[in-house]
């Protein structure tokens, strides 16, 4: 018999035999209106973090202010999650995670429209800033908050659920902010995805129950878990990956200018391709995470370095780079799955929240790397130069994934 996809994600999301029966949280029945409410968040979250990718071009102009430097707004946006996720956690710990995610989605409302009105580079920095603690708040109990709010068996089709805002937003967000810009300007691109914000805290508003805080927690609590010997290899790997990418992303739409000189009128169906690929690279990720965790672990940076070495070889085509940014989308659409699996679903099942913590600091400080060497290589010595680095870190991400990288029990 055929398995059906629920059922393949099922399997790859979540290894049951290692979540303790009788933890804190567990939940007899299912809340799906707030599981769906949370994918909103992510959706929205996403949208924002890295709509200046597609529309930094005209962004930069009209601020008056180098490519690389509009680029520096992902930077910032990175720094302040990777600071905000442990100092929300405890700051927050005696609220309800309702009310705290409630507030996350608000700064990310306060976030976009403040970038809408921007008129220099300090309030478009301010407006990264709120949106970095919006983001490393939102993130770090967000995979806690599911196991709370379906039972353990269900845990898996939430997670799948919450992921699919990262991936929608992968597919809408570059094309439609790429659109939308280049037609009313990149300042209504920031006001569409305040108006998205608005609504995914309606939902949640409607939708998540209570949940009381059940963990408790320290600041050494993400360093606790970073003891646990599996969770120093996917740290590396993390580190690596998101780093190699990110050097690379936010400079995507320049280079498309200026390499193969597409019009404005193929962009945003590259990044259509890049978003639509990311799609089928998270189910992929789920299916390969069922066989082997190893394998959904370093296949992706595999076709990451591919898709740099091919863009920095073949990139004058047309065609070459369409297809190139179209695997790379795949191959990064499968990270978060991977990632997930391995850090906080099956390393630390019981510090969830310290284990999701951990994984947005993580993140965030080697998005912030990425970023800011970036911008640094591509104001210094050209755009080919980050495709380069991506290059290499993919492809040592690669080789410490072979090495030392996850197995059955990790």
């Amino acid at each position: 018999m055929t398995e059906s996809a629920t059922d393949l994600v099922d399997a790859a999301l979540f290894d049951r035999d290692r979540l303790d029966p009788e933890s804190p949280y567990q939940r007899s029945g299912p809340a799906w209106g707030a599981i769906i409410s949370l994918s909103f968040g992510t959706f929205g979250l996403v949208t924002a973090e890295f709509l200046p990718a597609s529309v930094l071009t005209p962004l930069a102009h009209d601020l008056r202010i180098t490519t690389g430097t509009a680029g520096q707004a992902l930077t910032a946006t990175a720094i302040v999650a990777a600071i905000s996720a442990p100092i929300i956690a405890i700051v927050t710990k005696r609220l309800d995670r309702r009310v705290v995610i409630w507030a996350m989605t608000l700064l990310l409302i306060l976030s976009n429209v403040l970038a809408e009105v921007a008129g220099s580079l300090p309030v478009l920095l301010a407006a990264r800033v709120v949106l970095g603690i919006s983001l490393g708040g939102f993130w770090s109990i967000s995979a806690a908050l599911a196991m709370r709010l379906v039972p353990s068996h269900l845990m898996p089709r939430a997670m799948s659920i919450i992921l699919t805002g990262v991936s929608v937003a992968s597919v809408c967000a570059a094309p439609i902010g790429a659109y939308v810009g280049d037609i009313w300007g990149w300042r209504a691109s920031f006001k569409v995805a305040a108006i998205v914000s608005a609504v995914a805290l309606l939902v949640q508003l409607v939708t998540i129950p209570p949940l009381p805080p059940i963990e408790v927690r320290r600041f050494r609590s993400p360093l606790d878990v970073a003891k646990n010997p599996a969770m120093k290899v996917a740290v590396l790997v993390v580190l690596l990956v998101a780093s190699g990418h990110f050097a690379s992303f936010a400079y995507i739409r320049a280079f498309l200018e200026s390499v193969p000189a597409l019009d404005k009128k193929s962009i945003p169906l590259v990044f259509l391709a890049f978003g639509t690929a990311g799609v089928f690279g998270n189910l992929a990720g789920a299916f390969l995470t069922k066989h082997s965790l190893k394998a959904v672990a370093a296949l992706p940076p595999l076709l990451i370095a591919v898709a740099a070495v091919s863009l920095l070889t073949m990139g004058a085509s047309a065609l070459t780079s369409a297809i190139a940014v179209a695997v790379w989308g795949f191959a990064f659409g499968a990270v978060p799955v991977g990632l997930q699996t391995w850090m906080v679903l099956r390393a630390a099942p019981k510090q969830a929240e310290s284990a999701g913590v951990l994984m947005v600091i993580t993140f965030q400080v080697a998005i912030a790397a990425g970023t800011t060497f970036g911008g640094l290589l591509v104001d210094h010595t050209g755009i080919a130069s980050v495709f380069v680095y991506s290059a290499v870190a993919a492809f040592l991400a690669v080789l410490t994934v072979f090495l030392l990288g996850p197995n059955r029990k990790t």
